[in-house]
């Protein structure tokens, strides 16, 4: 097969197979012989196939993170308390409020799951706005070279577009009340008296949660994929990379 032949069937590849695509690692040195790794347009088809494989990898992230229980049972980035609330939900278990503290943990997580699908419009902006310079540092960089890409890209925007989805669904589920209520019955404890109330701005805290934990599962997607043989075992990979 041609080189670039070989190029384009690996490109049709990530855009068809969404459980081969994902971040291939120094994709141009692997297909293209040191002789055509600086054609203009080798090097234009080696990045219309990373761009494939980038939205399928952070499609398949933000839907792991969106569905139910996305984020509550999966223990890499389930959103637990803050240590210095954490305290205050001691005391209040051991008083009777067991239940009062698993719902505000359980809801924070739901809201995260809830806000998480609007990430998939600034992956998918960010990948258009891609440079052949930023293609390069992907290709040959770390092993979260990605996601590195993403977060610089993204993270502002996704906080600004997180922040009042996180609000809403707290609201709905009643999570504020639910720390407020875990405060309060704090606060009627000896202990208060001598470690004070906490503050935390919990619209805040969640949001940022929710974008750490979104960002791990894309990091780990990026890594699964640079490390794992197993992600290239199909014919059309064997045939590609010649048996390797």
């Amino acid at each position: 097969m041609k080189p670039l032949s070989c190029c384009i069937a690996i490109a049709i590849f990530l855009l068809q197979s969404p459980c081969q695509a994902g971040f291939l690692d120094s994709l141009s040195q692997e297909i293209l012989p040191p002789s055509q790794q600086r054609s203009s347009l080798d090097t234009n088809v080696i990045v219309k196939g990373l761009k494939e494989a980038l939205a399928t990898g952070t499609e398949k992230a933000v839907t792991a993170v969106s569905k139910p229980d996305g984020y509550f049972r999966n223990q890499l980035i389930k959103i637990l308390l803050p240590a210095k609330i954490q305290q205050v939900a001691d005391v209040a278990a051991r008083i009777g409020f067991q239940q009062q503290v698993d719902t505000f943990v359980l809801s924070m997580n739901r809201a995260a799951e809830k806000a998480a699908p609007q990430a998939a419009r600034y992956f998918g902006n960010a990948i258009r706005q891609m440079t052949v310079e930023d293609a390069k540092q992907i290709l040959n960089g770390g092993d979260t070279a990605a996601t590195t890409f993403f977060e610089k890209k993204t993270r502002a925007q996704l906080f600004e577009a997180f922040k009042p989805s996180v609000t809403t669904a707290m609201n709905q589920a009643g999570t504020a009340r639910a720390y407020k209520e875990l405060i309060g019955k704090y606060e009627a404890t000896p202990l208060a008296a001598f470690s004070g109330k906490p503050s935390l701005d919990l619209d805040e805290y969640v949001t940022n949660k929710a974008l750490d934990g979104l960002f791990l599962m894309v990091a780990e997607e990026e890594k699964k994929i640079r490390k794992d043989p197993a992600a290239r075992t199909t014919d059309l990979l064997r045939k590609v990379f010649g048996g390797k």
